[in-house]
């Protein structure tokens, strides 16, 4: 299963590590010299959670990063989960004039 948000769509992103030895040249030395550089991964931290959407009336299972789940505390689940296409918007009720 992939590490990704279906809120925010962060995923696994590749970079480098690298390693050096030596002194800074502002510290006396003659400089910093690259010893090796290993490929790594930065894995976002992903949870499955269940959200209850107080508009839908029921429980939503989504897999989201610690990132979303700050987002929709603070903005709501049903704004979020709509504005990332994860649920489909309610259908807006018509208003007879009178």
């Amino acid at each position: 299963m992939s590490r990704l948000c279906e809120v925010t769509g962060r995923r696994t992103e590749s970079g480098r590590k690298i390693a050096r030895r030596g002194l800074p040249k502002w510290k006396g030395g003659i400089g910093l010299k690259t010893t090796g550089i290993t490929l790594r991964k930065f894995k976002p931290n992903t949870q499955k959670r269940r959200i209850w959407v107080p508009e839908l009336n029921s429980y939503v299972r989504v897999k989201l990063c610690t990132k979303a789940l700050k987002t929709i505390n603070k903005k709501g689940a049903y704004r979020v989960l709509v504005g990332a296409g994860v649920i489909k918007p309610l259908k807006q009720k018509k208003k007879k004039d009178k």
